[in-house]
């Protein structure tokens, strides 16, 4: 599976710009949460390692996010995934988590792309699987890269993020208890590469137009809809913008207009 590679491209796009760090600049806090750097990482390694186990061995997944539902409640999930890899940390936790994402990557790239598999919601597709690893790196890699001050040059992989926000297009609205409005506002979006990506019946009162990047901040709810260049027309476009949701779980409110920003640098 393609995802699969730009899951693993993705994952050492950022390991390439925290390779610098020094340990101690791993504790910096983050846009998001006040998550540090370490709690990042940290994160998105146990949920790699929990896809791999979905894909290789579904008991070892159930032992794994047995308790972490109710860490999640509780608003301890950073350190219960903290618990796991015994504090694990620094230069040591990128290395560490590099590793095992090369091996969850080369899995994922020989599975068979249906192939349904169990998750701490629904079941899900490999394929679906190894995209939402592929988005959860490029959303929670966006806090890191606004810390340190630096503008992410995008690829094309993103256009994975894209399908992602609008194939949950209705979800975001369901996940509210709320009608889906239509019809799905019209995307015209530009790819990194200048090339235009369209999604969506054509139609001049309900579209979205605008940088593809700007919109997977906006569905992945690293960026306020404010904080974007996006040209929004159409009531059903602008309240999608104002609640977009990608990634499962209870309904999240997008950041205050504002608060997400890459920080200047000194």
């Amino acid at each position: 599976m393609q995802q699969a590679l730009d899951f693993l491209a993705e994952t050492r796009a950022l390991g390439d710009l925290i390779a610098p760090l020094e340990d101690a600049d791993y504790l910096q806090e983050t846009g998001f949460k006040a998550w540090t750097i370490d709690m990042v990482i940290r994160h998105l390694h146990f949920w790699n390692k929990a896809a791999l186990f979905s894909l290789k061995d579904e008991a070892a997944f159930h032992t794994l996010v047995s308790d972490l539902m109710d860490a999640l409640k509780a608003g301890s999930l950073t350190e219960k995934e903290s618990e796991h890899f015994g504090g694990l940390s620094g230069t040591a936790l990128r290395a560490d988590w590099l590793q095992l994402a090369q091996e969850t990557a080369g899995a994922f790239a020989e599975a068979d792309p249906s192939q349904r598999l169990a998750w701490v919601g629904p079941s899900m597709s490999a394929r679906s699987s190894i995209t939402a690893r592929l988005m959860e790196t490029w959303a929670h890699g966006q806090e890191v890269y606004d810390q340190l001050g630096i503008i992410r040059q995008n690829e094309g992989r993103i256009r994975n993020i894209v399908v992602l926000g609008v194939n949950t297009y209705g979800w975001t609205f369901l996940n509210r208890k709320e009608d889906i409005p239509q019809p799905m506002p019209h995307l015209v979006l530009t790819a990194p590469s200048g090339e235009i990506w369209t999604y969506g019946d054509e139609s001049a009162a309900e579209r979205i137009e605008g940088a593809a990047e700007a919109f997977c901040q906006v569905v992945t709810q690293t960026r306020n809809i404010q904080d974007t260049a996006l040209n929004v027309h159409g009531g059903n476009a602008k309240a999608w913008m104002e609640k977009a949701q990608c990634f499962a779980g209870p309904p999240q409110d997008p950041p205050a207009p504002g608060t997400r920003k890459t920080k200047e640098k000194s």
